[in-house]
């Protein structure tokens, strides 16, 4: 499996009961296709028979973590150890569309751009009531600090070229976040990201999504990763605020000590303090976007070189 089309990471933590389903599954798509492929599953410390099940099953190559590290940390991983210039993520409990990973891949290439993400047409993970409100906020706050209009931020379902990816890999966190994380990285970098409208069916096996601590992790995800590739986009906004804010009280304390005492010069406290922190807010953010630049400028090929 050395020179394959597609590698198809697939991470797997306790999928014994349908992990030859999937599989099957997988096999059955690409086998109706033009594409190669490998399955480089990851069993992330599973404590089931899940990896003794896919052992020696068609084009599969089994990676074992000795614990659990979490499905970025699989991802990243199995990315880092692909064998094709392509690589394909899914996950293992029936949710995702797997026999139409060749049609994913195939609309990769036409499309030209760098990765496409399988956006879902329907929301039918557990914690519905907790998943919907919360992704949806997340989601805009996202598009908002990228710029870009995101259909689906987390989807786990996505294609792109291993080449693209390479240099992104060491900022994936091991968890459910590593798709948000990569979405954006595309999108900050000048990459181009499409979306593939798909089903997306009620898993099978037990979900591992905690609503409070997973919500407030991809929060901040999108904040570090905005944070990481165009840091004003995240300081300038609520500095602006607060100096336009520091700006009316300054107004609000000249004109209302005209009229009281007949003095201009009194400002309050919170005056001063609206304004200190939005030039401090201001400065910080002007600095972290100039050691950004300048960091891409280092990492820049050289031209003049032959």
């Amino acid at each position: 499996m050395d020179d394959v089309d597609v590698t198809v990471v697939l991470p797997a933590y306790n999928e014994a009961g349908h992990i030859l389903n999937e599989i099957e599954r997988i096999n059955a798509g690409f086998a109706a296709s033009p594409y190669t492929h490998e399955i480089l599953l990851i069993d992330d410390g599973s404590t089931d028979d899940t990896a003794a099940i896919v052992a020696g099953a068609p084009h599969v190559r089994l990676v074992r973590f000795n614990q659990n590290r979490g499905a970025g940390a699989s991802r990243r991983y199995g990315t880092q150890q692909a064998h094709a210039p392509i690589v394909a993520w899914t996950d293992a409990d029936m949710s995702y569309p797997n026999e139409r990973l060749p049609d994913l891949v195939a609309a990769l290439e036409r499309s030209g751009a760098n990765q496409i993400v399988g956006a879902r047409r329907t929301e039918e993970g557990t914690h519905k009531w907790a998943r919907i409100p919360a992704k949806w906020v997340i989601r805009k706050i996202a598009e908002s600090l990228s710029r870009s209009s995101i259909p689906d931020l987390n989807s786990g379902f996505r294609a792109f070229y291993r080449k693209d990816a390479l240099p992104h890999l060491w900022l994936l966190p091991d968890g459910f976040s590593c798709v948000t994380t990569i979405t954006l990285a595309f999108l900050c970098n000048g990459l181009t990201v499409e979306y593939w409208p798909i089903d997306y069916a009620k898993r099978a096996g037990k979900s591992h999504f905690r609503p409070i601590g997973d919500a407030y992790r991809y929060i901040l995800q999108v904040l570090r990763m905005i944070t990481f590739f165009a840091p004003l986009r995240v300081f300038a906004p609520p500095a602006l605020f607060l100096l336009l804010l520091g700006l009316g009280k300054f107004l609000f304390d000249i004109i209302g000590g005209l009229i009281r005492d007949g003095d201009p010069f009194r400002l309050a406290a919170n005056t001063v303090l609206f304004i200190v922190t939005g030039l401090l807010l201001f400065a910080i953010g002007l600095l972290a976007d100039l050691i950004v630049r300048v960091g891409q400028r280092v990492n820049e090929p050289d031209n003049n070189t032959v």
